[in-house]
């Protein structure tokens, strides 16, 4: 027995030489990339997460020292701009912010406010919520919160809500100061959760024509647009002018559940489809509220992704019309995928088709900056006034049931085209509202006439008895100058009515919010009106 293990340590040295000879080879025909076809097996390394090991070195090794945190959101950032536009990283720092419009709610104390002469100015409290039930009034200032003077430090809309908005039911002290009331007034105010509406506004236009103006499709959206064609159709509503101008999209199942209010049981809504994603079909129900009545949306260049689900299925259909200038063109769908840090990435999963099968998804080849200049571009070729500057390829030509020829590969194109107004008098206009002359006159008119104006019940009574004299208007050209903005009396004197609508409008805003605002201003809205000749048309018709 001895002897055998002399024999054994005695040649252990070479049998380690063995073992490890053959540990090399084996090891040189797992190595990816090996030349010649005698390989057994191979090892796939296709999931080594290089970026963590670089990383780590770095945080590590490296000579000075870094943010890991920082480092890891600028690749991330960096490795999403080379999949398309809309796939999006965001951190956790800003995701109750990025992810708040879509929520349907807020929580905070619930007042509507600008930065006027530096200062934060209530321009409504919300219906019901926690400033309006202490008192807080339109008009006032708020100058302390918290013990903090906040008035005259140079303070922007972000920093406001950093400190107005806090958890449900905390609380916060505001010192205010009122017009015609001498000192500083003091509020203790508890938050609460304050509703956030996708819908702007609906109205019956006159007997038979009702409007209703979406800005984005959130949660609430669904359950609002129920509600606004139930009361609009116990109104006697026989038409409806749906409004999806400047509306960027939101939520695909919201895009489904609006649609589904127009169209018949059965009728297909949407489909998507991606690489790792089967293609999943969204059919109409019955539960649709205005599936017979006329049917005209607007849309333009800002309508987008969930907009263009809902015109594109109106269009495909052949539910209604689709009137106003070609739409954005988003046609892909994002999924979030929540991380352990609180940061999200919102990946690009799948594109949508409208119920003909196109795929209205622009182009973004040319990389990000060129895929957004587009959006611009559309003002310098000309196709804003033009509907023949827009070129489609036959190869994605779609017709649909009734025979309409409706094409994809870059947005949604109306039936009915609307051009941007062009006018040699529009100059001065343009600049009125472009640096916010007008909306300040508004305001300071409203802030100095607020008892007057409160004599005013409603935005009909309002509307009916309210006018922009000569004084006032004169008031804005002035004001407009004192601000930079020369006179010129041709321009002035051509747009006069335009510019005494919006005026108006504003005003009615705030004291009314959108109530006051869009009945008046659509006098003056092009877009509107011809959408609302075409209803008028079709009355008569029949």
């Amino acid at each position: 027995m001895n002897h055998f293990k002399h024999k054994i340590t005695v040649y252990l040295p070479l049998l380690f030489a063995l073992v490890l000879l053959a540990g090399i080879m084996l090891g040189m025909r797992l190595t990816p990339g090996s030349s010649g076809d005698q390989r057994i097996f191979s090892i796939d390394l296709s999931g080594y997460d290089k970026v963590s090991d670089i990383i780590s070195f770095i945080a590590h090794d490296y000579v000075d020292t870094v943010n890991v945190d920082e480092i890891q959101d600028e690749a991330i950032v960096e490795l999403l701009k080379n999949l398309d536009p809309h796939s999006q990283y965001i951190p956790a720092s800003e995701f109750d912010e990025v992810n708040e419009p879509l929520k349907g709610n807020f929580e905070g104390i619930g007042v509507q406010f600008r930065i006027e002469k530096d200062t934060v100015m209530v321009v409504l409290p919300i219906s019901g919520g926690p400033s309006e039930r202490v008192g807080i009034k339109a008009g006032d200032r708020i100058v302390i919160v918290d013990g903090d003077t906040i008035a005259g430090i140079g303070i922007n809309n972000d920093e406001v809500m950093k400190r107005l908005k806090g958890p449900r039911n905390t609380k916060v002290e505001v010192g205010i100061v009122r017009r015609n009331t001498p000192g500083i007034l003091d509020f203790t105010i508890k938050r609460d959760v304050i509703p956030t509406y996708s819908l702007d506004i609906a109205y019956m236009v006159n007997d038979s024509v009702g409007y209703i103006k979406l800005n984005k499709f959130s949660a609430t959206t669904a359950k609002e647009m129920r509600k606004a064609l139930r009361e609009l159709n116990d109104r006697g509503m026989k038409e409806l002018i749906f409004d999806l101008r400047g509306n960027a999209g939101g939520y695909l199942q919201a895009a489904i559940d609006v649609a589904d209010e127009f169209l018949k049981n059965g009728k297909l809504i949407v489909y998507t489809e991606g690489k790792n994603r089967p293609r999943d079909y969204a059919y109409a129900t019955d539960r649709g509220s205005f599936e017979e009545g006329r049917l005209i949306v607007l849309i333009d260049e800002g309508s987008a992704s969930a907009s263009e689900i809902v015109a594109g299925a109106i269009q495909d259909n052949d539910r209604g019309i689709i009137m106003g200038r070609r739409s954005f063109g988003k046609g892909l769908v994002q999924e979030q995928m929540n991380l352990n840090d609180g940061s999200a990435l919102r990946l690009t999963v799948a594109r949508y088709y409208t119920p003909t099968g196109r795929c209205i998804q622009k182009s973004y080849a040319n990389g990000t900056e060129e895929y957004y200049k587009e959006f611009h571009d559309r003002f310098i070729n000309g196709e804003v006034q033009h509907a023949d500057s827009i070129h489609f390829d036959d190869s994605l030509k779609f017709v649909t049931p009734g025979g309409k020829v409706v094409y994809g590969g870059g947005g949604i194109m109306p039936d009915v085209f609307v051009p941007v107004e062009m006018d040699d008098h529009l100059a001065y206009y343009n600049r009125l509202i472009n640096r916010g002359i007008i909306y300040d006159y508004a305001f300071e008119y409203t802030d100095a006439h607020r008892d007057k104006l409160s004599e005013y019940k409603n935005p009909e009574n309002f509307d009916r008895h309210f006018s922009i004299t000569d004084t006032i208007f004169s008031g804005l050209i002035e004001y407009a100058a004192e601000n930079g903005v020369e006179k010129n009396e041709g321009d002035i004197q051509a747009r006069k009515d335009d510019i005494k609508i919006l005026l108006k409008a504003l005003i009615a805003r705030n004291v009314f919010d959108n109530d006051g605002f869009y009945p008046i201003y659509h006098r003056k809205d092009d877009t509107f009106q011809q959408a609302l000749k075409m209803m008028n048309e079709g009355t008569r018709e029949r």
